[in-house]
């Protein structure tokens, strides 16, 4: 008797499940599934986000650190060796040119000197903390440093890959630790003529558009340096390219709920976007997610469609 009762239940639930779960593919019929009529019940209908191909301006750039420096900096040496006596100036002063910045006793045991003083050679500011009053020192010893800190530089390096983009004139965008949100524009004045073989660099040199006397001497720099300008892009996002064999495709939406697989010929990619040279037209709408499962000709539908700003 219990058998005969399973069969039967087994019997109903095969029956129920030939009525409803075809009806679950094909809709009410009331618009269940806006997109998809007159697609086929059997068929597999992958559910993908589109964006349209659109017309930019794509700037390259290069992001790297660099140091404020000045453009001009002395180092403070004596005219004759023996012991700092006194000293006048302090780290951050401001001086004049042959300005009396310390003393020096160059005596010896049982000889007696007069005092030699130590001028500034050029005006400026003290940049370095000048040696302490007792300090014995030669004429090669740096005292002090004073640099012109009124037209200032920022100091970079970079890497050898990138050195084919480089030249005078280029604009960059320096922000600074100190002042966050900020961004102050300077423009690449000098770029040396060989590569350091050590490093694999060259040093650039950059000049701020606007002299700041916020902005020091010493300071950690981030320099973003635009390099090449791309006009009239025709741009998608990067990650909506597919690569395979060898060559590179996309998934454009073909009517309202198929797609082609086109061959398109990509350029350089910017930040998210990825310029493509051939194969594309802007205004056109490709896949931009779920294109690894699809096929060419494969049936899809649109959902939560990415609008453009």
């Amino acid at each position: 008797m219990k058998k005969k009762i399973i069969i039967i239940a087994v019997c109903i639930v095969i029956v129920a499940g030939l009525i409803f779960v075809p009806s679950m593919f094909a809709g009410n019929g009331n618009g269940m599934n806006p997109g998809l009529e007159g697609i086929n019940a059997n068929e597999t209908v992958f559910s993908v986000r589109t964006e349209d191909a659109e017309i930019r301006t794509l700037q390259s750039y290069i992001e790297i650190n660099g140091d404020i420096i000045t453009e001009q900096q002395v180092s403070v040496v004596p005219d004759a060796g023996g012991k700092i006596v006194s000293l006048k100036v302090g780290l951050g002063s401001s001086v004049q040119k042959n300005q009396l910045l310390a003393e020096v006793d160059p005596s010896r045991p049982g000889t007696s000197y007069s005092l030699s003083p130590v001028y500034a050679p050029i005006a400026g500011t003290v940049t370095t903390t000048p040696l302490a009053v007792g300090s014995t020192v030669t004429t090669s010893t740096s005292i002090l440093t004073i640099s012109v800190t009124s037209d200032l530089e920022i100091e970079t390096f970079i890497p050898e890959r990138e050195v084919g983009q480089l030249r005078t004139g280029l604009k960059a965008e320096i922000t600074l630790q100190a002042f966050p949100g900020e961004v102050f524009s300077a423009t690449v004045t000098n770029v040396s003529p060989v590569v350091d073989p050590n490093s694999r660099t060259k040093k650039v040199i950059l000049k701020f558009d606007t002299n700041d006397s916020r902005i020091n001497t010493g300071m950690f720099a981030r320099v973003k340096l635009n390099t090449r300008t791309y006009e009239n892009a025709v741009t998608i996002p990067s990650d909506a390219l597919v690569e395979t064999r060898g060559s590179n495709y996309v998934y454009v939406l073909d009517g309202l709920s198929h797609v082609s697989l086109r061959e398109v010929v990509p350029g350089v990619t910017v930040d998210d976007f990825l310029e493509i040279k051939s194969g594309l037209a802007a205004g056109e709408t490709i896949i931009i997610q779920g294109q690894q499962f699809l096929t060419d000709g494969a049936t899809v539908k649109v959902v939560n469609q990415r609008t453009q700003a």
